[in-house]
């Protein structure tokens, strides 16, 4: 019973707290020895606030047992990305610099999820200052997948993907700036869901890539995400970039029908070199669109790559962000990030200016092409998750760029900030999970969520579990 409590949905958890079924304090207990006993092979919490969250737990105990009213996740446990602060709770980003940093705030997705009745129970593993698309840092060791502890997690929310995956906790916070929910969620095996640009506010992050970056959950379940997302959507004036208009309920938009929708399917956007294995997927995933009832046609929209103008806008916003970390204390920071900052204080004003037009060209030819169809079906990496520290340098036969070769269609939709969930599919021959994305025009998360539900329905992947569990 303790294992199948470890991997059911947050939703099922929180009906059986709400029911006297399962105890708060008992659920954390759980999940606490099963992260003693592997997060030494994972490496997917940086922090564990063992304490805190039995205090909270006990806490949440008394209130079903004296019959209050109760949040809609009550008693029910959290990760938190550790580039999220976190009052009174050790916040690293995943460097040196920060790793005895103990904030005296939340940030506000955690103020709203401690509001919802979430317990947390620790703080996830990322690289440093997220700059990574996979999870490294000197705080130890790099953080692995569970379904091979040879492989990367992915990143940069390569930590909340593998514990969600594991058995650590049935709800993680991810935060997205280039497919860093979407990357690991595929490699693990669980269900990652990027909203559209400013649905959830960013107050209380590290703030690197403000124009890009999208706060999101990873789950095991589509039901988990929507519900996780109806508490913690909605403006918050902190955020100058966090939207005004007032979210959907999207746990009952899951219920809605879908109706008859025109998908498109491509396997590579038109740049990508991609796997044969997720070429296969995407189409695999098309065909079971269309056996529900769906239009699906093959099609790509006309865009080109984005990573031109992408690229040097990164490289100056995190510059912008952390570059003065190189006059105080660059030789506590990895070579890389060194790098990218060196790279970004050397982004010219009119470089930049001339990329933020190019950004505004791609979104108006993404707008036009969805103007034709409602969702878009993209596999999420070029590759299954590959050998730790060994990205790689070459794709279905062709050489790759190093940064982004595994990863080429994930940014276009930080880009555009349309929301993008990746689904679990399949499995290469060797066992390590597929995904594939759904992505929707802006603003119409309901739809991706309904979208994906009605995947999950047809092929569940609830009952994954992976090798290390």
């Amino acid at each position: 019973m303790s294992r199948d409590l470890a991997f059911m949905p947050a939703f099922q958890l929180a009906a059986l707290i709400r029911q006297r079924l399962l105890s708060p304090v008992e659920l954390v207990e759980l999940l606490l020895r099963r992260i003693e006993a592997l997060n030494p092979r994972l490496n997917a919490y940086l922090t564990v606030d063992g304490e805190g969250a039995l205090a909270s737990a006990r806490e949440a105990e008394a209130m079903v047992m004296r019959g209050d009213d109760l949040p809609p996740l009550h008693g029910v446990p959290v990760s938190i990305k550790d580039t999220l602060r976190t009052r009174g709770l050790r916040t690293t980003a995943g460097s040196l610099v920060y790793r005895d940093y103990v904030p005296d705030e939340d940030a506000v997705v955690v103020e709203r999820l401690r509001r919802a009745g979430a317990i947390v129970l620790g703080k996830t593993n990322t690289p440093e200052l997220e700059q990574s698309s996979t999870t490294e840092n000197r705080l130890g060791d790099d953080c692995r997948n569970p379904w091979n502890t040879e492989r990367t997690s992915g990143g940069s929310s390569g930590g909340a993907a593998s514990a969600v995956a594991a058995g650590l906790g049935p709800l993680a916070v991810g935060i997205d700036g280039g497919g860093s929910i979407r990357v690991p969620a595929a490699f693990c095996g669980v269900f990652g869901f990027k909203p559209t640009k400013g649905r959830i506010p960013s107050h209380g992050g590290f703030g690197s890539m403000p124009l890009f970056a999208q706060i999101g959950p990873i789950t095991r379940s589509v039901r988990d995400a929507a519900l996780m997302l109806s508490v913690t959507a909605g403006h918050d004036p902190r955020d100058p970039l966090s939207l005004r208009e007032t979210p959907a309920d999207y746990l009952r938009a899951l219920d809605g029908p879908l109706g008859s929708l025109r998908v498109a399917v491509s396997a590579d956007l038109g740049y990508g070199n991609v796997d044969p294995r997720l070429r296969q997927a995407v189409e695999d995933v098309g065909r079971v669109f269309a056996s529900l009832g769906h239009t699906v046609e093959q099609d790509t929209p006309e865009i080109g790559s984005p990573f031109d103008f992408f690229g040097p806008i990164v490289l100056a916003d995190e510059f912008a962000a952390n570059g003065a970390l190189l006059e105080s204390q660059a030789d506590l920071l990895l070579p890389y990030v060194r790098s990218s900052l060196e790279h970004g204080q050397r982004v010219p004003g009119y470089q930049y200016s001339l990329c933020l037009r190019a950004m505004e060209r791609f979104r108006l030819r993404m707008a036009v092409f969805f103007d034709r169809y409602d969702l878009l079906l993209v596999p999420t990496t070029a590759v299954p998750a590959f050998t730790v520290g060994q990205r790689p340098i070459v794709v279905d036969g062709q050489k790759v760029d190093k940064l982004w070769g595994a990863f080429p269609i994930t940014a276009p939709f930080n880009v555009t900030g349309q929301p993008a969930a990746t689904v679990p599919c399949g499995f290469s021959e060797d066992g390590l999970p597929l995904g594939v994305q759904i992505v929707g025009r802006y603003g119409e998360e309901a739809l991706v969520l309904r979208a994906a539900a009605a995947f999950e329905d047809v092929r569940p992947w609830a009952e994954w579990r992976p090798a290390i569990s």
